[in-house]
């Protein structure tokens, strides 16, 4: 198998958890969810770990996180800043929210030469996805792809989470919807749009894999985005927005690749508790060690 680089997006603010919960320990050990997320791309055929992270929590990061891979698997660093920007352009006064998935990945430009997939560090994606994941590229494939959940398998008890909808056709991705507010309601699931849904539909957790030819597209559409909104405190350059475009113009098409695992993540403080049982019951079973590293 060609080289396979994992980057994981854990730059967020978790402004709706209230702390860095990618530190937050869940497994029987202490493990995080990140560390789980690793293991399972280790043993899948990844042979690096790109993490995406703020500057002003690096050495906390790498104690608590990522120093336990050492000799295990290559790891390295991109840093997402507000203040990273193309030339002419500067961060508005005011701004502290992130610029988006879209900017994460974009940070990691220069590290990765590889075909690569893009994850949350705060979900729990199951060891059957990775292996999905990186099975699609043991066979030398050069387009994008994306691992997509079925609905009801991704839903969280304790209030509204917002899934990507997609729209798919042989196998290809045709669109993909930012949808907010995905409610389980009975036998179906309530959102923030006047559409009917039943749990069954597939939906992205930010699982995407792409090949280095992102990097020149998302360099491009950056200025574009910052030309239109980056005067404003709270947008957001999303790579669902990108993937989107590129599809619509024929520049690229994305495979639809499926993983019955159910995702679990901790979205809000509630979920921790889940959470610590799921994988508790995952390590009774076999699955995973004690410890994982």
């Amino acid at each position: 198998m060609k080289d396979l680089t994992l980057l994981v997006m854990a730059a967020g603010m978790g402004s709706r958890y209230g702390g860095l919960k990618q530190l937050d320990q869940v497994g029987p050990a202490g493990e995080t969810i990140i560390d789980y997320s690793v293991y399972d791309a280790i043993r899948a055929g990844f042979t690096k770990i790109v993490f995406v992270i703020r500057k002003d929590f690096e050495d906390e990061f790498k104690a608590n996180v990522s120093s336990k891979y050492e000799g295990k698997i290559q790891v390295e660093y991109a840093f997402q800043d507000l203040n990273d920007l193309p030339q002419d352009f500067s961060c508005p006064e005011g701004r502290v929210k992130p610029w988006g998935t879209g900017h994460a990945i974009l940070t990691a430009d220069g590290l990765i030469n590889e075909p690569f997939f893009v994850i949350n560090g705060d979900d729990f994606y199951g060891e059957q996805t990775f292996r999905v994941a990186a099975n699609y590229y043991k066979s030398d494939k050069d387009d994008f792809s994306i691992v997509a959940f079925r609905l009801d398998k991704t839903l969280s008890e304790f209030g509204g989470v917002t899934r990507g909808l997609c729209e798919v056709k042989d196998n290809c991705l045709t669109t993909i919807v930012e949808t907010g507010n995905l409610l389980k309601e009975g036998d179906k699931v309530s959102s923030d749009r006047d559409i009917e849904l039943d749990g069954s539909e597939p939906v992205s957790m930010n699982m995407w894999g792409y090949t280095p030819r992102l990097f020149s597209y998302l360099k491009e559409m950056f200025v574009d985005f910052l030309k239109e909104e980056g005067t404003e405190l709270k947008s957001e350059f999303l790579i669902p927005t990108v993937i989107n475009n590129l599809i619509q113009s024929d520049r690229e098409h994305v495979t639809v690749l499926n993983s019955d695992a159910r995702w679990f993540g901790v979205t809000y403080k509630d979920d921790k508790p889940y959470v610590v049982e799921q994988l508790q019951k995952l390590t009774n079973s076999g699955t995973y060690p004690n410890p994982l590293f």
